[in-house]
């Protein structure tokens, strides 16, 4: 059995989608950062549908390429064949969405990385891993990338594989029109036609709109132009016909494009067209990889090109397999796909990146109570800072670069431990409410998605809430307010939200009490990415929150239990029923940890090392409780 089911090869780059829509490339004032280039596209796009895909292309030694390299590898894509060019730029792509029809963009390929792919690079081996090689005809256009395409798919054939092309034709990457016409999908070229005709022969599976069959089969006449294509290739052609689906021909070209083999279309709403064609050639090979009908896999891949025009940008577009399951299963609610609030909920949380199934937070958020010691110590709250930067110190000392560890760190007193966690693996939360207050107040905004807008993207949007059920009408609908508005602005700007919340401290609580603080947010619409919640005593009240969450989130991510300035004994114990609960992936505990080294360190009486000795030493301990209290417990729930 092979490895991989599908390798694409070619583009690869960078696009910068202008973030304002309905204006032109020219007044975009900001760019929503992708990966791009069709093959890159596919690559992902068949990932998230479960396949096993793999990509073939070179990216620059540069931060581009290294984004381009990361998003695959979070994306489950295997890179094997992604080669590091030393002295080329990664390309880039600017796009606007000016309207359902115009999509201005510019390509920045000069010299550059994805093009200088050559015959070398294709490993025999490699290739004879997969059960299908895919190319797009941009690499047919130059000598030396053409040669490594075609060498590719002459592997693949000798190996027994499928073979597929998406003509994917750019009249200016063909050199026959400027910098400033990337938008044009259609000039005709008799060298074109000649290049693609000498390779067709070597295809099982032609793809292509009219107009790109129309440069592969020389003829502006969609049927002639079929015929031509099929006096040269025995392949099965796909003909993408926009808003009428797409037909498939096996054999013979009929009298009309209805002839052929169709599957059931969605009629949506179109909001960006740009990378339709990717998230159809995804489905469309998922389907025929699994060895479906070809009814059955237009389906697939005229639902996946509908999720692409509903949304912005291009892979971020493509659904999961869940989400197209979910998709046919429950049917088309709204045209505007990108309204559908259920849709887009499985449509975000099944296409989240990373795995975290063990979670060891070391919590240091705590502004109010190091402030408190500051001044009760009478030393300088300038010291904080510093002390945090111990804090994160403690905590790469002891996770020794290994998954499954995080922080919880301020930006207002914990600035410079924050910058110094970006890109160390770390989970990454940071709080945003101003401490202590009920009702909820923030600390940011008052414009909650302008400020976080500036966040990096792998930090989580943590706010805690003292929210009892049985709090008034008022203080309710106050704080729920600032939590629907604080979430809305998380998921805008594509960050993670975790909802810590503590009833306890409002007033007494029983084994119900947290389920219905749970139950209470997801009413409203509140859908967490994580929960932080409080050690509580008994297997009902943990049984009772884990079912809340689970049975109005499937895919949340889980909860970690806050420690509360608990002695350590007694988070020994709470760790102990909390680890039986597969929905528990960990804790979140500051104070127990750092408190005390806190108050010596500020007043001088320790040095940084000893600090770091004394916090690490605890820390160490809480995670082995931890892990054996899971180990003990298998995860009963």
């Amino acid at each position: 059995m092979k490895r991989l089911d599908v390798i694409t090869i070619g583009r690869s780059s960078v696009d910068l989608y202008g973030a304002q829509i309905g204006g032109r490339l020219e007044d975009m004032a900001s760019f929503k950062k992708y990966i791009g280039g069709s093959p890159t596209n596919m690559a992902c796009g068949t990932a998230r549908l479960g396949l096993k895909s793999a990509l073939i292309t070179r990216v620059g030694d540069e931060h581009m390429g290294r984004f381009i390299r990361e998003k695959l590898v979070a994306e489950g894509v295997d890179v094997q064949g992604v080669i590091t060019d030393p002295d080329r730029l990664t390309a880039l792509v600017l796009l606007g969405v000016r309207d359902q029809e115009q999509f201005p963009l510019i390509f920045y390929r000069e010299n550059c990385a994805d093009m200088a792919l050559c015959e070398d690079d294709i490993d025999p081996d490699f290739i004879a891993s997969a059960r299908c090689v895919t190319v797009t005809g941009t690499h047919l256009s130059h000598p030396k990338t053409r040669a490594a395409v075609l060498k590719a798919v002459r592997l693949a054939r000798e190996a027994g594989a499928k073979t597929a092309l998406d003509i994917d034709y750019r009249p200016n990457l063909w050199g026959l029109s400027g910098h400033g016409d990337g938008e044009n999908r259609f000039i005709a070229s008799d060298a074109v036609t000649k290049e693609l005709q000498a390779t067709l022969h070597l295809f099982d599976l032609i793809v292509g709109t009219e107009e790109e069959f129309h440069i592969a089969g020389g003829v502006t006449e969609t049927l002639e132009a079929l015929e031509n294509v099929r006096v040269v290739s025995n392949a099965t052609l796909v003909c993408k016909r926009g808003p009428m689906g797409a037909v498939a021909f096996s054999d013979r070209i009929g009298k009309s494009l209805d002839d052929g083999i169709s599957g059931p279309g969605f009629a949506v709403d179109v909001f960006n067209v740009l990378g339709a064609g990717d998230g159809f050639m995804s489905g469309l090979l998922k389907g025929w990889l699994s060895d479906e009908d070809w009814e059955k896999s237009l389906k697939y891949a005229n639902a996946c090109g509908a999720f692409a025009v509903s949304r912005h940008g291009c892979t971020p577009a493509y659904p999961s397999w869940e989400e197209l399951q979910f998709f046919f299963d429950r049917g088309l609610k709204t045209p505007e796909l990108r309204n559908d609030a259920e849709l887009e909920q499985i449509h975000w949380s099944t296409n989240r990146t990373g795995e975290w199934p063990d979670m060891r937070v070391f919590a240091f958020d705590h502004r109010m109570q190091l402030e408190d010691l500051a001044d009760e110590l009478s030393v300088s709250r300038d010291r904080i800072g510093p002390f945090k930067e111990l804090c994160l110190s403690t905590v790469r000392e002891v996770s020794g670069g290994k998954e499954g560890y995080g922080i919880l760190c301020d930006r207002r007193l914990g600035r410079d431990a924050l910058y110094a966690a970006a890109g160390t693996g770390l989970w990454i939360g940071r709080p945003v409410e101003l401490p202590g207050s009920r009702p909820l107040e923030l600390e940011i905004g008052p414009d909650l998605g302008t400020d976080l807008s500036e966040w990096p993207v792998e930090h989580v949007v943590k706010v805690l809430c003292f929210y009892h059920p049985d709090d008034d009408d008022q203080t309710k609908a106050n704080q729920e307010a600032t939590i629907l508005r604080l979430a809305d602005a998380a998921r805008g700007n594509g960050l993670e939200f975790l909802l810590e919340v503590i009833p306890s401290k409002v007033r007494a609580c029983d084994d119900e009490t947290t389920a219905r603080v749970i139950e209470r947010f997801y009413e409203i619409g509140v859908y967490p990415d994580w929960w932080k919640l409080e050690p509580m005593k008994t297997d009902t009240a943990w049984r009772n929150a884990c079912d809340a969450i689970a049975n109005n989130d499937p895919y949340c991510r889980g909860i970690v239990v806050l420690g509360l300035d608990a002695p350590e004994a007694e988070l020994v114990e709470s760790f102990e029923v909390a680890a039986r609960f597969n929905m528990v992936k960990g804790f979140a505990v500051g104070r127990t940890i750092f408190i005390d080294v806190a108050r010596d360190w500020m007043q001088g009486t320790m040095t940084d090392n000893q600090a770091i000795a004394s916090m690490a030493q605890k820390y160490r301990a809480l995670c082995e409780t931890w892990d054996a209290a899971r180990k003990k417990s298998g995860g009963a729930e």
